[in-house]
């Protein structure tokens, strides 16, 4: 997206403006949505885990990063979430079709977690 005078390569100014903007709204994630809580203790507990039983780099990267992407996609839902209420709480068919979708959305991750996680871990376990 283009900022208030065009495509202008952004100094530290603008780099620290858009980390405090981010740092906000992990903040209002945490204080406003228990899903987003919940993941965040699960990667909290699982991320090291993880770390520790990847034996490559590669998979460790993907067994922290499938984690990651959990809260990622959670954040977008939360996101979609916020500006869907905002415009008011009756029912609208394309409203309530956009909360299911961002919900399926963090459910595939959640999917893709298990079948990163299995695939790696499991054949060692089993």
């Amino acid at each position: 997206m283009a900022d208030e005078y065009g495509h202008l390569p952004r100094g530290p100014g603008r780099v620290l403006k858009a980390a405090w903007w981010s740092l906000k709204g992990l903040r209002a994630a945490w204080l406003h949505e228990s899903s987003f809580r919940l993941e965040v203790y699960l990667f909290v507990v699982l991320a090291p885990l993880g770390w520790w039983a990847g034996q490559t780099p590669v998979e460790r990267v993907l067994l922290v990063g499938s984690l990651l992407l959990v809260l990622s996609v959670e954040l977008l839902n939360s996101a979609v979430e916020a500006v869907i209420e905002r415009y008011g709480a009756e029912f609208h068919e394309l409203a309530g079709r956009a909360k299911d979708m961002g919900s399926a959305a963090v459910l595939v991750v959640m999917l893709n977690v298990l079948l990163v996680w299995g695939s790696i871990l499991g054949p060692r376990l089993f």
